[in-house]
């Protein structure tokens, strides 16, 4: 099992910055890729960006890019989401996700998750 713990969520005025840090545990899988996901009021899980853990790969939403920016840290079993310039639609519920199993989806779907973290909460006020 893998147990995959968020933190840093908070609340932030539009124009400025928070860093999502994903920290895996408890593993005995092991994931090639990980990832960000994000949940707005009303609306469905969506794809934010993820990250090959044994390449330099990475892969970002249309909508953050040039605004975010994921990195890793094999050494922690960490993963980071950099969020700059925050507009009140990014406000939403952040999970990190654990690619383990290998599949032909795309990083963007969900099916293609394997784990779940429990979700950190971004806020942007305008």
């Amino acid at each position: 099992q893998l147990q995959l713990e968020e933190s840093g969520g908070g609340l932030v005025q539009a124009g400025g910055s928070l860093r999502l840090s994903c920290a895996a545990s408890g593993r005995t899988v092991y994931p090639y890729a990980m990832g960000w996901f994000r949940r707005a009021p009303g609306k469905e899980r969506e794809f934010v960006a993820a990250i090959r853990l044994n390449t330099i790969s990475q892969y970002l939403a249309d909508s953050v890019k040039g605004r975010f920016t994921i990195s890793k840290d094999n050494a922690k079993s960490a993963v980071y989401l950099m969020m700059n310039n925050l507009k009140p639609e990014d406000t939403a519920v952040y999970y990190c996700a654990a690619y383990v199993r290998y599949s032909n989806r795309p990083y963007s779907a969900e099916e293609g998750v394997n784990y779940w973290g429990q979700g950190a909460q971004v806020t942007v006020s305008s």
